[in-house]
C-alpha cells in the first residue's frame, strides 16, 4: 500500500451489503464508524481498551472529525484503514489521521485527521491524561511532517 506516512496500524475492511446506501456505495456514515473501530482496536493494541478506560476513569473522545471523501467504496470491495497518532500534548488532545485504501486498485477513497480529549469517565468533563494513556499513546506516535500536524 502506499500510505501517507510509514508504519500505520492497520484495520481490513470488506463492504457488505449493510454499508450500501441508496446512491449505491458506502453511505458516508459507515466510513465515520470505520474510523472509530480502527482507532479504538490501535488503543486496544497499545493496551489501552476499555477495562483500562473504567479503571482510570479516563477515556479518548472526538472533539473534532474532517474527512475527506475522495472516492466511493462499493459492496464487495475489500479497504485497508490505516491510523497514525500525530500530535498529542500529552494532557488533553491528541489527533490521529487517517487514510482508506481500497486494495485492488490502491485509490485512496479517504484521508481524515480526528482530534480527540481526555475525559473524565464518571463526569464526561475534561480531564488530564493519566500516565498509563501518556506512557500507552507514546507507543503509537508517529513522526508527521510539520504540514501534516497543522
Amino acid at each position: 500500500m502506499n500510505w501517507d506516512l510509514p508504519t500505520p496500524y492497520t484495520l481490513p475492511i470488506a463492504v457488505g451489503p449493510d454499508d450500501i446506501d441508496e446512491l449505491g456505495h458506502a453511505n458516508n456514515a459507515v466510513y465515520v464508524r470505520w474510523l472509530e473501530r480502527c482507532a479504538w482496536q490501535h488503543s486496544q493494541s497499545l493496551g489501552l481498551g476499555l477495562a483500562e478506560y473504567r479503571e482510570l476513569n479516563r477515556a479518548m473522545a472526538v472533539l473534532r472529525h474532517e474527512i475527506d471523501y475522495l472516492a466511493s467504496a462499493y459492496e464487495g470491495d475489500e479497504l485497508e484503514m490505516a491510523t497514525w497518532i500525530i500530535t498529542w500534548d500529552r494532557k488533553l488532545r491528541m489527533t490521529r489521521h487517517f487514510q482508506l485504501v481500497r486494495k485492488s486498485d490502491g485509490v485512496t477513497l479517504l484521508r481524515a485527521r480526528t482530534t480527540f480529549v481526555c475525559i473524565e469517565l464518571s463526569t464526561g468533563r475534561p480531564k488530564r491524561m493519566p500516565e498509563a494513556f501518556i506512557e500507552g499513546y507514546r507507543e503509537g506516535m508517529t513522526e508527521a511532517p510539520e504540514g501534516m500536524r497543522n
